[in-house]
């Protein structure tokens, strides 16, 4: 079956002093149009790993990424990544920040245009206010509004996550859960993929979870359909009568299935911590 973003047998060693370590191995996956997908596992699994394969930041070992039918060999402007840290130029504006990734990416498109499609990312994301400000006069949180603004705008078709908001106090964390749910619902056609550890945040915002096994040669080991409707709100999903059967799911793969698929002795050179 034909879909946007696959990942075929994607396995990834890294070579060390030490010996060869795999990081994950044998992940296969198919993301659909318009889906938002969330990778998710315990800290060291592997699924920044995953994610970086499907930026083109880091070659898989083994297998590949397919994106449109084609295998990847680098990064490509029809992805966009957020990182943990914002990531941003300190000595352009937030505005600017914006503004040169848009130039960089849509040089096709009129200076109007491009003008055009960063004050509508700077407005989406709730920072037009703040637009001629630089970081370090911004919030961690407005940094990654920032940065989020950054990705969209180049209208990728795959915006990918690395746990973008685990470096915030618990408040702000959950504001812009809420306003990436706000911005999906206004742009549903773009394919999502985030890493994170964070169950909740998972169920919040996705529609479906691959879950990861731990490392050393961690893969996806289930995969679970989020049964909430869109569009959501926070409310209304912690008040589903299954979201408390969903999160013991979740919670019972982390906490049984990913380690009992490590009892196999690892491989020769292999270390036990991903």
């Amino acid at each position: 079956m034909f879909a946007p973003l696959e990942l075929s047998g994607l396995t990834k060693t890294f070579f060390t002093a030490g010996g060869p370590v795999t990081a994950v191995k044998d992940v296969n996956a198919h993301v659909q149009e318009g889906e938002f997908v969330c990778l998710l596992g315990h800290s060291g699994c592997g699924k920044s790993t995953v994610l970086s394969m499907i930026a083109g930041l880091e070659r898989a070992t083994l297998g590949g990424v397919i994106i449109e039918g084609t295998e990847i060999d680098g990064p490509g402007p029809e992805r966009s990544v957020v990182f943990q840290s914002p990531s941003l130029l300190p000595w352009l504006t937030a505005r600017q920040n914006v503004r040169l990734a848009v130039d960089r990416a849509c040089g096709s498109k009129s200076r109007g245009e491009r003008a055009e499609l960063v004050e509508r990312y700077l407005d989406l994301l709730g920072i037009g206010d703040v637009a001629e400000q630089r970081p370090a006069e911004l919030s961690l949180g407005t940094q990654q509004c920032v940065s989020l603004a950054r990705a969209m705008a180049v209208q990728p078709k795959f915006l990918l996550l690395d746990e973008p908001f685990s470096m915030l106090d618990s408040m702000t964390r959950f504001e812009l859960q809420d306003l990436l749910v706000q911005v999906w619902d206004e742009e549903p056609n773009r394919i999502v993929v985030m890493v994170t550890h964070d169950i909740d945040e998972a169920l919040y915002l996705a529609d479906r979870l691959l879950l990861m096994t731990d490392g050393p040669a961690a893969r996806i080991g289930d995969v679970y359909n989020v049964p909430f409707p869109r569009p959501r709100r926070r409310a209304a999903v912690l008040g589903h009568p299954e979201y408390h059967a969903s999160r013991e799911y979740v919670l019972e793969f982390l906490d049984h299935h990913a380690h009992q698929s490590r009892t196999s002795a690892p491989m020769p050179g292999e270390s036990s911590v991903a």
